[in-house]
């Protein structure tokens, strides 16, 4: 194992104007980097190697090397642009080198004579082989005896720099042993000795095991950062276990509101509805608080649950709020169950409330003070609904939906709406079903009911890849469909032209399609920088066939339920990600007529799409089952994008991998329990180490 280099006294760069810290620090902060310890796991993303001096003549045409040489002409030339051209020769071959930005002091160093040492990339070319603008020393220094690690870094934080810093913080940061004698995975290496190895390995280590991650250096700390976030996990859920909640018991005798509608619904419950209700109502009886995720794929019925859930909570006395990431997925649900409680709940003087950013003040008002007077014994609505002047007057249940769209300080910001000191239940929905490794990681501190069953009458949905050149045919198809009677989405990703990203717009296709498809055809547009007044219109038109096809952005991703609309359209499918195509598609098949997703994609000059969008594509003609395009999105996308903004402030795994490393996913699971049983204190300073203050989101 190499040795740590020693550190060189740091340097005290000036502070930025009325902050208290230097350029340097604040960078640093941006990166991050506050304690020593998060210099320490502040890894490398690669190494150059200045261990060793080649001659020009071994190295091969896009390999990067250091040599030393004699520099033989030196010159600056200003065609095509001012640049400094220097030659040298190692006594094995010449190589030019050229700088576009140079220093006076770098054409002194690389002056007629010196010998220099200089390490880049060689390229061939047309005048002999050459370097740009390589790294340059003074020969004859001593070589190092570690790789040299090259981080990560932001404007205004000189590659240097870091090192120095990280240095520093790496010799300082405490690295004595968190896991019990004789807990670690096999072959894993302790930690001071797996970090030191990484900052600076040794010149001849297998390249191949430090880029995949499989060095045992690497496995110590993949596995102490499941660990952590184990430990971080089972500690949240344990004290939850200490709070107290309201006990939202079925009433004892009487009409009940839960009862009552489940007999006005006019369907039955499907075996995984029942179920997955039998959970939530077994949690809504207990003092402890609820902490469940309902995860179910597009349409298998959700907003049934909800509402038989806030039945319950209503049943007992209290009051229930329901929050969603979009206007238009609040005004689903509202309409939903207004038709569904309003006049159940009328019989009994009270109320559902609708709560948006876009009210007037005055309906504004009287929806608040219908909330704090407990007339309202449901609440729906958006952010509006945690606005400081919202007070509910009994809060027992919060149901948050598409909860992965809300970061963590929103959903304690709701949990903080409770009255007095209990803690209200808390039931999370979502229609992006949940891979087993991320339930057993990210999940971990959530009970988890899923819905695997569709209600009947639910028709499966053809999904067809087509070419963007055989649009006329997809034109021709939509016509087929409104003979019929049928409906049509036609989904754009912009809004609007971008110079970056040459896409149709939304406007232009909607009077494409009206001009393709007649007078007759009515083609309604709608995207997010429409008024909500105007968002709403259009979508009521829609529901009510008074518009036959719809051109719209994504904001009708979610939740959005008209059952005459059979044919899906989706453009640019390859710039969508998977699981937003699969929510789109959930817009159609919910009806009994045949349904179609038609997703056009334009393939590049080659004919072909990226790697990654082929990928997707691929999965959603291959399959409609939301849990297997989850687990074929994860493997895509990694955990970090698939879980949108439900870690917001909270720690992203930044090296373990939960598609390989299940084993010591295994491993934490199992220890975490033990640690915090039998040395709680010891858990506590692992889970400082990695997570700092983060730990505490996962109160959310």
């Amino acid at each position: 194992m190499s040795a740590l280099p020693e550190s060189p006294p740091p340097e005290k760069p000036a502070a930025a104007p009325g902050t208290g810290l230097s350029v340097v620090q604040r960078a640093l902060r941006k990166l991050g980097l506050v304690r020593d310890i998060d210099f320490a796991l502040y890894l490398p993303m690669r190494y150059e190697d200045e261990t060793r001096i080649v001659r020009l003549a071994d190295v091969r045409d896009g390999e990067s090397a250091q040599i030393e040489a004699v520099v033989t002409d030196s010159e600056v030339v200003f065609r095509p642009r001012r640049q400094l051209i220097v030659t040298v020769d190692d006594g094995s071959d010449t190589c030019q080198l050229r700088f576009f930005n140079f220093y006076p002091s770098q054409q002194k160093q690389l002056a007629v004579g010196a010998r220099v040492r200089v390490r880049g990339e060689v390229r061939g070319g047309f005048l002999g082989r050459q370097m740009m603008h390589p790294a340059v020393k003074a020969a004859g220094t001593a070589l190092p005896e570690a790789l040299t690690p090259v981080y990560s870094t932001i404007a205004g934080l000189a590659q240097p720099v870091l090192r120095r810093e990280v240095r520093a913080g790496l010799a300082r940061a405490a690295l004595d042993e968190t896991l019990p004698a004789g807990a670690a995975p096999h072959g894993a290496w302790e930690l001071r000795r797996a970090l030191n190895f990484l900052h600076y390995p040794a010149p001849d280590v297998s390249m191949a095991t430090l880029e995949d991650h499989s060095h045992p250096a690497w496995q110590r700390l993949k596995a102490d950062e499941l660990l952590a976030q184990q430990l971080s996990q089972l500690q949240a859920r344990r004290a939850r276990a200490a709070q107290r909640a309201p006990v939202l018991d079925a009433a004892a005798s009487g009409a009940s509101l839960h009862t009552e509608l489940l007999a006005a619904l006019p369907f039955a419950l499907t075996g995984a509805q029942q179920r997955v209700g039998v959970e939530i109502t077994r949690d809504l009886g207990r003092a402890l608080p609820m902490h469940r995720l309902l995860q179910g794929d597009v349409g298998s019925g959700k907003t049934v649950v909800a509402a038989l859930a806030a039945a319950r909570c209503i049943d007992a006395g209290h009051q229930c709020a329901l929050m969603a990431p979009t206007e238009i997925l609040a005004a689903q649900h509202f309409g939903k169950l207004v038709g569904w409680l309003d006049p159940l709940l009328a019989e009994r003087g009270m109320r559902v409330a609708w709560l948006t950013g876009s009210q007037k003040k005055k309906e504004r008002d009287q929806m608040s003070a219908a909330v704090e007077s407990g007339e309202a014994a449901l609440v729906i609505g958006t952010h509006a609904v945690i606005s400081e002047k919202v007070h509910f007057s009994k809060l027992a249940l919060a149901i948050i939906d598409e909860q992965h769209r809300f970061g963590v300080a929103q959903r304690l910001a709701l949990r903080g709406k409770a009255v007095g000191d209990l803690e209200p239940h808390l039931l999370m929905m979502s229609a992006t079903p949940i891979p087993r490794t991320l339930a057993m990681s990210y999940y971990a501190d959530l009970d988890v009911s899923t819905l695997d069953e569709l209600p009947p009458g639910r028709t499966p949905i053809v999904t067809k890849l087509v070419a963007d050149h055989r649009r006329d045919e997809v034109i021709d198809r939509i016509q087929a469909q409104l003979e019929q009677g049928r409906q049509v989405y036609w989904v754009c990703p912009l809004i609007e032209e971008s110079e970056a990203v040459d896409l149709r717009n939304a406007t232009e296709t909607r009077d494409e399609l009206a001009g393709a498809l007649g007078e007759k055809v009515d083609v309604g547009l709608l995207h997010s920088r429409m008024p909500t007044a105007e968002k709403q219109a259009v979508m009521e038109s829609f529901t009510a066939n008074r518009l036959q096809v719809l051109v719209s952005t994504t904001v009708i991703e979610v939740g959005v339920d008209v059952p005459n609309a059979s044919l899906m359209v989706i453009e640019h499918a390859e710039r969508f990600g998977l699981s937003q195509l699969h929510q789109l598609r959930g817009r159609v098949g919910r009806g009994a007529a045949a349904s179609a997703c038609v997703l056009l994609y334009a393939p590049n000059e080659g004919g072909r799409v990226g790697e990654a969008a082929r990928a997707r594509l691929k999965a959603m003609a291959e399959t409609a089952d939301g849990f297997e395009i989850a687990r074929r999105d994860l493997e895509i996308r990694g955990p970090g994008e698939f879980l949108g903004a439900r870690q917001s402030g909270a720690p992203l795994l930044r090296f373990a991998d939960l598609s390989t490393d299940v084993m010591l996913l295994d491993w934490a699971r199992e220890l975490a329990p033990q640690m915090l049983d039998r040395d709680p204190a010891l858990a506590e300073r692992h889970v400082d180490r990695w997570l700092g203050s983060k730990a505490e989101y996962l109160k959310a």
